[in-house]
C-alpha cells in the first residue's frame, strides 16, 4: 500500500462517517490544483492493544518517522507527530489519552472496551480507518463526556481521522487564516472560536483554526443518538531561520483545536 492510497482510505471513512461536510468545505476551497492535506489527527487510550505506538506503526510501515512529542496537561493528553520521508506527503498527529488520571469509574468503563480488542484486530491494514472496535451504551459515552470530551468521542466513534488540515500556503485566495474563516462562515459553517478563531501567530510559526464539528448519528448498543464527530482544520505555516516552512505543532493552540469536537 501507497501513503496515496492509504489516505484516500482515510479520507474516504472521514467524510462518509465522521466529517459529511467535510466534502462540501473541500469544494468550497478547492482551486486549480489538488488541496494539499497538511495532516491528519488520530486519537486513542494510552493501553495496550490500542495504545499510540500502535497506531504509529502503521504509518511507519508506510516511511514515516517520529518527529516531536507534545504534552496536554489540562486535557490528560500526550501526543507525537510523525513525517514521511517525502515533505509532501500529509504529516500525521496521534495523541493518546492518560487513562489513569481519570476516576476509578472512568477507567473502569474504558478498560472495558479495550479489553474487546485483540492485538490482531490492531494489526490489520485498515485498522486506522476502521471505526469503533468494540460496543458501548450511550449511558457510558455521557459519563466518560463529563470527565473527558476525548474519551467520549473516542468511545463513540473508534478509529479515524479526527480532523483533516487544509494548507492555507497553498491557497491562491486567501493569504490569512482568517480570511478562510470569513469565506466559511459567509457559505454557513460555524468556526471554532475557543482561544479566538485563529489559534497560534506569525511568532510561533504556525496558524490554526477549524470548523466545529459535524454532528452526526451513532449507533450505541442502547440506541442511535447524535452527537459531535469530525471537523475540517486550516493551517498556515511560516519560513524558519533555514528558508524552510516550520514542520511541526504548537501545544497551545492543538489544546484549543480539540475543543472543535466539544458539544455544542
Amino acid at each position: 500500500m501507497t501513503p496515496a492510497t492509504f489516505f484516500q482510505s482515510i479520507w474516504s471513512d472521514y467524510i462518509q462517517r465522521l466529517c459529511p461536510s467535510a466534502h462540501q468545505v473541500h469544494e468550497l476551497l478547492q482551486e486549480d490544483e489538488a488541496l494539499i492535506n497538511d495532516h491528519i489527527a488520530l486519537r486513542t487510550y494510552n493501553l495496550a492493544p490500542v495504545g499510540l505506538e500502535s497506531l504509529a506503526k502503521h504509518f511507519i510501515t508506510l516511511g514515516y518517522k517520529e518527529c516531536g512529542d507534545y504534552v496536554f496537561e489540562s486535557k490528560n493528553l500526550v501526543a507525537k507527530h510523525f513525517e514521511h520521508t517525502d515533505p509532501t506527503q500529509p504529516k500525521v498527529f496521534i495523541s493518546e489519552l492518560e487513562v489513569e488520571k481519570f476516576s476509578d469509574e472512568v477507567q473502569s468503563i474504558i478498560n472495558k472496551l479495550v479489553s474487546q480488542v485483540s492485538q490482531d484486530t490492531v494489526n490489520a491494514s485498515n485498522f486506522i480507518y476502521s471505526g469503533r472496535p468494540w460496543q458501548v451504551s450511550y449511558q457510558d459515552y455521557l459519563t466518560l463526556a463529563k470527565e473527558s470530551e476525548y474519551a467520549a468521542w473516542l468511545a463513540a466513534h473508534g478509529y479515524g481521522a479526527n480532523h483533516f488540515t487544509v494548507s492555507v500556503n497553498q491557497l491562491n485566495r486567501f493569504a490569512e487564516v482568517q480570511g478562510v474563516n470569513d469565506y466559511l462562515s459567509d457559505a454557513g459553517f460555524r468556526i471554532n472560536t475557543s482561544g479566538g478563531e485563529v489559534k497560534g501567530s506569525p511568532e510561533v510559526l504556525l496558524e490554526q483554526s477549524s470548523t466545529m464539528a459535524d454532528k452526526v448519528d451513532v449507533a450505541f448498543s442502547d440506541g442511535t443518538h447524535q452527537i459531535p464527530g469530525g471537523f475540517y482544520e486550516f493551517a498556515k505555516r511560516y519560513t524558519m531561520q533555514n528558508g524552510e516552512l516550520y514542520p511541526g505543532f504548537v501545544a497551545a493552540s492543538a489544546d484549543k483545536i480539540f475543543e472543535s469536537t466539544d458539544s455544542q
